[in-house]
């Protein structure tokens, strides 16, 4: 299946266009080292359009009843499953994930737009009980003005549609700067929005440095608000530059997600799901399970599993009929991962499955499992986002937690058991935002997303999303 690939553009002020100064990057497919396309690089005019257009574009969205933001969002969502088929086939020659997880993502970005759709229309301020007669006292919810998005090449619509469809909700105009390696994607979600009658200056889309784009939109005083997904060394870099004007923040960022497998659980099962979850995207999804921490009497069984699943995977482009995992999104990936395997095997980890690159062309890998790695390899400290999975074996449950417990990060956790006793341990004792218990049943459009500590703060789903993009004004009067 092959895929006619677009020229990705800009959008500024209810436009797709060249940049001012005729920029424009390669866009390589990850499964043949071939350019597949370009995508236009944003110069600092560019962004200053893009600016004074947002700006424009919140003081008529901010006044845009709720009703009518929900319904250009509703229609919005049924333009984009109506591109799902071409936008599928543009993310994954420019990604490389099997075409039906690229289809998958782009069905759930219109269930999320829906599902914020309606959060547009119950955004609730409330009446606070005054203390004297003829007083009335308001907290109302507004939007907090223009805002900033980053989004990552991994999941390029899933976390550029949780940004965009929050904002909107909330009346925010949005300036996305969209991944370089993974433009056409969102390019296609903006266009579902300006076919459904998105007003020009409410949405914008740029591409090129992200250096300079981040540094040039966060010191604007038109961007109020800034939003991230990506590295936790980037994430605090660009909260630093926020702080410095005050600006208001969401930050999801890196995470080394601990799986605890209790000696009590259905471990065939477990394994079943959990190799399913963490090769999926090759891995290269931020609430992966990624460090396996097994309780002894079940370790054997647990890698016997892991492995044996790893090794069952069919590894190949992601348009080719019945491929399980494509490649990584770039060699920079590969580099990585074959830096850290080769440290832990250095310091006496083995290898069960896979552990190397395949093939000379393109950028895959073989869906990995090692075992018995020392908590000083570096795998076991930096995420190694990519098909990669460690099986620990742990004395205890209260080793399991303690080691999960043991990095800076808090993104997703996940637990398998049986005892009462033992879930109850594994929901309340993991420090991470999100925790996952017998199950896989993270990212639903109504449920919180996002981590604490070096993995961030604020969340990109649920109820609670919305209200990060919003500030709380208290207005009090007396009748005369």
């Amino acid at each position: 299946m092959e895929s006619s690939h677009p020229e990705t553009q800009l959008f500024i002020n209810g436009a797709w266009r060249n940049s001012s100064n005729g920029s424009r990057l390669e866009i390589l497919d990850p499964a043949t080292d071939e350019i597949v396309g370009y995508v236009s690089s944003a110069a600092i005019p560019d962004l200053d359009e893009a600016l004074a257009a947002s700006s424009a574009g919140f003081d008529m969205w901010k006044a845009t009843p709720a009703i009518d933001r929900s319904g250009i969002m509703r229609r919005a969502a049924a333009h984009l499953r109506d591109s799902a088929d071409t936008t599928a086939l543009h993310m994954t020659s420019e990604q490389g994930k099997p075409l039906a997880e690229s289809r998958m993502e782009v069905m759930a970005a219109a269930e999320i737009i829906e599902w914020f759709a309606e959060e547009a229309r119950r955004s609730y301020g409330r009446l606070i009980p005054a203390r004297a007669a003829g007083v009335t006292q308001m907290a109302m919810k507004e939007p907090v003005g223009p805002v900033a998005a980053f989004t990552p090449w991994n999941f390029p619509i899933n976390q550029t549609v949780r940004k965009l469809s929050a904002a909107l909700a909330a009346g925010c105009s949005i300036i996305i700067k969209g991944p370089e390696e993974t433009p056409a994607a969102p390019a296609a979600l903006v266009r579902a929005f300006e076919k459904a009658g998105i007003p020009a200056g409410v949405v914008g889309l740029v591409y090129g440095d992200p250096a300079m784009i981040s540094e040039h939109l966060i010191a604007s005083p038109i961007i109020r608000k800034i939003s991230f997904t990506g590295s936790t060394a980037v994430g605090k870099h660009l909260a630093a530059l926020a702080g410095r004007h005050m600006k208001k923040t969401t930050m999801e960022l890196g995470g080394h997600g601990p799986c605890i497998i209790c000696a009590d659980t259905d471990v065939k099962a477990a394994a079943d799901l959990l190799a399913r979850a963490k090769f999926r995207n090759a891995g290269q999804v931020c609430i992966s399970p990624t460090r396996f921490l097994v309780e002894a009497p079940v370790f054997d069984e647990f890698l016997d599993h892991m492995t044996k699943a790893a090794k069952s995977i069919k590894v190949g482009s992601g348009l080719e009929e019945g491929v399980q995992m494509g490649p990584l999104a770039n060699r920079r990936r590969v580099s990585a991962i074959e830096e850290l395997l080769a440290d832990a095997v250095a310091l006496g980890a083995n290898i069960t499955a896979g552990g190397a690159r395949i093939g000379s062309k393109g950028n895959f890998f073989a869906p990995t499992v090692i075992a018995n790695v020392p908590a000083s390899a570096r795998i076991m400290n930096e995420e190694p986002f990519g098909p990669v999975a460690i099986i620990n074996p742990a004395a205890s449950l209260d080793d399991a937690i303690a080691e999960a417990n043991r990095l800076p990060y808090g993104l997703a956790s996940y637990g398998f058991a049986r005892s009462a006793r033992s879930i109850e341990r594994l929901g309340l004792e993991i420090v991470t935002g999100m925790t996952s218990i017998n199950h896989i049943g993270l990212g639903l459009a109504e449920t919180p997303f996002g981590g604490v500590r070096d993995s961030g703060y604020g969340s990109e789903g649920g109820s609670e999303a919305i209200g990060d993009y919003q500030v709380t004004r208290f207005v009090t009067q007396r009748a005369v």
